[in-house]
């Protein structure tokens, strides 16, 4: 069995490769749209939200194996039964070990009572971010690795799954950026909680600033607009190149 330092090492290489086929990803989508290439937008658009899917599983287990953070016992605990247990479920049982590691909380529940008040509304806010940001990606992950590409199914694969196709129908290049930025500070604010309790205390807010602007940018940015401008400015290139 490989250590824990040379799976984290795997680990790295492997969040690298796929930051940098998202990276492709990007770039393509930003030209097919350029291009009003709607053929190829759709297609570009559910791959990269199958690929945010897919970081996030490996963010996840690299946060697991970093210096420093989640012991052996408590990565089993995270990862328990993985026919049982959702990566949304693995994100929060991470999210609630960090918790109960930094601030010696062994078996209570993690309440008022237990915890200090600011520190049990920061929990609370995490996990709402978890539920909010990162169950619709997992849902849909899960959706478009199954093949149902055009048509997500519930489980019982008998009736179109509504949240997800609705989902699929909303998700554009500039959302599908901000989630990624909230599930990145989200991943550095729970790798502070285990590394680190001064640590998380002096950079929450600077990581929930990075959330809160992301999520703002989520409701009000146009895509439509940003969608005109960047055909706007292709058409102009052409013209100049022209002459």
């Amino acid at each position: 069995m490989k250590s824990a330092e040379k799976l984290y090492k795997f680990h790295v290489e492997n969040l690298r490769a796929i930051e940098s086929a998202m990276a492709q990803i990007d770039s393509a989508l930003k030209i097919a749209i350029k291009e009003q290439r709607q053929d190829l937008v759709s297609s570009h658009t559910r791959l990269y939200s199958l690929l945010l899917g897919v970081w996030s599983e490996c963010r996840l287990v690299k946060l697991l194996f970093e210096k420093n953070g989640f012991g052996p016992k408590e990565r089993e605990y995270i990862l328990g039964n993985k026919d049982k247990n959702t990566k949304y479920d693995q994100w929060g049982k991470a999210l609630e070990m960090g918790f109960r590691k930094q601030y010696n909380i062994k078996k209570a529940k993690l309440n008022p009572t237990s915890l200090l008040h600011s520190v049990y509304t920061k929990y609370q806010t995490l996990l709402s971010i978890l539920e909010n940001d990162l169950m619709p990606i997992i849902e849909i992950r899960n959706k478009l690795a199954h093949g149902q590409w055009v048509y997500p199914l519930n489980s019982d694969q008998n009736e179109i799954a509504q949240e997800q196709m609705d989902f699929l129908r909303e998700e554009n290049l500039l959302t599908l950026r901000f989630r990624k930025t909230i599930l990145s500070s989200l991943a550095l604010t729970i790798h502070d909680l285990v590394v680190s309790q001064p640590t998380f205390e002096r950079d929450f807010d600077i990581h929930f600033k990075q959330i809160l602007t992301a999520k703002q940018n989520l409701e009000n940015r146009d895509f439509e607009k940003y969608k005109s401008q960047q055909i706007d400015r292709y058409q102009k290139g052409k013209a100049k190149r022209r002459y």
